[in-house]
């Protein structure tokens, strides 16, 4: 893997960097400063960027190639996409990495580095760009959040299927099952 300072011209944005959403949260002074603090991340097959259980101020794009995201070694998803950004929740919880991020492919990212970002815009003095930089942080995690949450309705529903299950019907689960007897009744009732 190799680093590269990214080398921005103020008020110009390279055709690559315009597709990508989170560059377009900012306004131009603040996109010259975001681009000034970051580098250009060069991946070979294998690569790691993201260590799981690691310390990393920065936030990436995917600006090519493809990225398979791991907890525990097991693959849990994929970054394909030109503008996919990933390692946002070290902006919110400034914890260690909760998984690891490998290059599957060759792979160029843009790397931000949002504690430079701190330093060059405290928030008590541009509160402005901070919630620029949360509101689109919030619509990254909504967005996961949503396609997490289908694809385990997804998963679910398959397993019904394995499983010979009907899906239950709203109707059905709202009323109490009849003529079942109940597991917590039986011995609880009789004295001896």
């Amino acid at each position: 893997m190799k680093e590269f300072a990214y080398i921005h011209e103020d008020g110009s944005l390279p055709a690559p960097l315009k597709a990508v959403p989170f560059l377009n949260s900012f306004t131009e002074e603040q996109l010259d400063d975001v681009l000034r603090s970051s580098s250009l991340i060069q991946c070979d097959l294998g690569d790691s960027i993201i260590e799981e259980g690691s310390i990393d101020s920065r936030i990436y794009i995917l600006l090519s190639g493809a990225l398979e995201v791991r907890v525990g070694g097991k693959r849990v998803a994929d970054i394909k996409h030109t503008g996919d950004v990933f390692g946002e929740l070290a902006l919110v919880n400034q914890d260690k990495r909760s998984a690891s991020v490998i290059a599957v492919a060759p792979s160029l990212c843009l790397a931000v580095d949002q504690k430079f970002l701190q330093a060059m815009h405290p928030r008590e003095e541009d509160p402005a760009f901070h919630a620029a930089l949360f509101e689109f942080v919030a619509r990254l995690i909504t967005k996961k959040l949503d396609a997490t949450a289908r694809r385990l309705a997804e998963v679910e529903k398959e397993l019904r299927q394995l499983k010979g299950d009907a899906p239950p019907s709203a109707e059905a689960a709202a009323l109490p099952a009849v003529g079942k007897p109940s597991k917590s009744k039986g011995k609880r009732g009789k004295s001896r």
